[in-house]
């Protein structure tokens, strides 16, 4: 069961965009390590989007638009 600390946390929601030339995952993880530079307490994401660009018949660059949940500091 959890605790009411557990229970009662506030999330604020920011969205956020990622990119790499690699793949989706790889700018899932640039969008958040570069969040966490200026963000505390992230605790989770959601992925909202993803697309690609496409040159020459071939996918040359990944896009992932992230809802990201954090707490609120005291």
């Amino acid at each position: 069961m959890p605790t009411t600390a557990e229970k009662d946390h506030v999330y604020k929601i920011l969205d956020l965009v990622g990119s790499s030339e690699k793949s989706i995952e790889d700018a899932i993880q640039n969008a958040i390590a570069r969040a966490a530079k200026t963000i505390r307490e992230m605790k989770w994401f959601e992925v909202v989007q993803t697309r690609g660009h496409i040159e020459n018949g071939a996918v040359r660059h990944y896009q992932v638009t992230l809802r990201v949940g954090f707490t609120l500091e005291e």
